[in-house]
Parts: structure tokens; C-alpha cells; sequence
């Protein structure tokens, strides 16, 4: 998706892409974006993981309770254990992007 004036694909400029690319409208690809958008959140949410074929998929993780320390002062705190959500990239899209030496 990589474009001539390499610029960061806003949200605005992959519905462009797309709407012209499959000869649909903006509107529709937005509709089929925000409905991608809030079907991988819940997916996420009920099932721990959202898979986004040949991209990679959203992972719900538990995190363990650790030890840290203050950066400022040096002191050791406790960071509580918690759910954080991680994106695993597929295996051929990392190697299509960056290819094995």
C-alpha cells in the first residue's frame, strides 16, 4: 500500500484506496472498516484473540505481577498483575515485509 509521496496511510487515504481499488464507495469501505474495527474489539474481548488473516491477529494477554523500579528515584515498586491486548504479525506478511537474509 505503499504510495508515491510516501506519506502514512491515514484512515482517509486506505478507504481512497480501497474504494477505488475494488470500484465501490467511500461510504461502503468506511462501513466495512468500522464494522471490521468493532468485530475484532468484541472478538477479542469474548474469545482472547482476533485473527486478521495474512496480517495477524490481536491477542488478549494476562501480564504477572512483577517488580519494577521508580526511574526517578531507584525504588522498587510492585506493578500489579493485568490484561493487555498484543498483536502477533503473521509469519509471511513479516518475512513480505522483511525478508529473511
Amino acid at each position: 500500500m505503499a504510495s508515491s509521496n510516501n506519506k502514512t496511510m491515514t484512515k482517509s487515504r486506505i478507504i481512497s484506496h480501497l474504494a477505488e481499488k475494488v470500484e465501490t464507495t467511500k461510504k461502503q469501505v468506511s462501513e466495512l472498516l468500522e464494522e471490521l474495527v468493532s468485530l475484532a474489539i468484541k472478538e477479542t474481548k469474548s474469545n482472547g484473540q482476533f485473527v486478521v488473516p495474512g496480517i495477524g491477529k490481536l491477542v488478549k494477554a494476562n501480564r504477572k505481577a512483577r517488580m519494577g523500579r521508580n526511574p526517578q528515584t531507584g525504588e522498587a515498586i510492585k506493578i500489579p498483575a493485568k490484561t493487555v491486548v498484543k498483536f502477533r504479525v503473521a509469519k509471511a506478511c513479516k518475512e513480505a515485509i522483511v525478508p529473511k537474509r
